[in-house]
């Protein structure tokens, strides 16, 4: 009976679980490949490399963590005073640390 209930527990938490690793929208997915995509020759070998990366830098990073990295990576190729202020800050640099990590993982893992 426990072993029952345990996986019938396993059975209807497993979609939720697949649900929380895929939180990245469709669009934020697709901007990313396309951008991807651009920097790595427009072929299908880079759509699908491309695509595994943003999934690999999804089971690394939520994906409220990859917008921040991704707003800091932005704003900090800014010249000025809000650019400066970015570059110098600890939260920018762990943020921006944090993506990179990922974006490594993931070109070891689909490159």
């Amino acid at each position: 009976m426990r072993k029952t209930l345990a996986l019938l527990f396993a059975v209807l938490t497993a979609p939720a679980l697949a649900a929380d690793l895929n939180d990245y929208p469709t669009s934020a997915r697709a901007d990313y490949v396309f951008g991807c995509m651009k920097a790595n020759g427009d072929t299908r070998q880079s759509l699908e490399q491309c695509s595994c990366s943003i999934d690999v830098i999804a089971t690394i990073l939520p994906y409220d963590k990859y917008v921040a990295a991704e707003t800091v990576a932005s704003v900090t190729q800014q010249a000025g005073q809000i650019g400066g202020m970015l570059r110098n800050s600890a939260f920018a640099q762990d943020a921006l640390n944090e993506l990179r990590r990922a974006q490594a993982e993931a070109q070891v893992r689909c490159f």
